[in-house]
């Protein structure tokens, strides 16, 4: 249960962490936006340090699968 909600918190912010890496990184690369999306989106979940370390090496494959979305859905939406 604790995953489920979680991910959803993941899902919700990946779309938001990515805006706002386009918006301050306007002249940086990709790689440097993925970096500062997922800074994002680790900074905002509900979880206290040392437990957030262990859950983001359990999800970063999840973390950056959602923010690899939002990129896409971001892409997709300026079509």
């Amino acid at each position: 249960m604790m995953f489920k909600t979680l991910k959803e918190t993941i899902k919700d912010t990946a779309f938001s962490a990515v805006k706002n890496a386009e918006a301050v990184l306007t002249t940086a690369s990709g790689k440097q936006k993925k970096e500062m999306a997922i800074r994002f989106v680790v900074s905002k979940l509900p979880i206290m340090q040392p437990f957030k370390s262990i859950l983001v090496l359990c999800l970063s494959k999840f973390i950056d699968n959602a923010i690899e979305q939002a990129v896409i859905c971001m892409k997709n939406s300026k079509k």
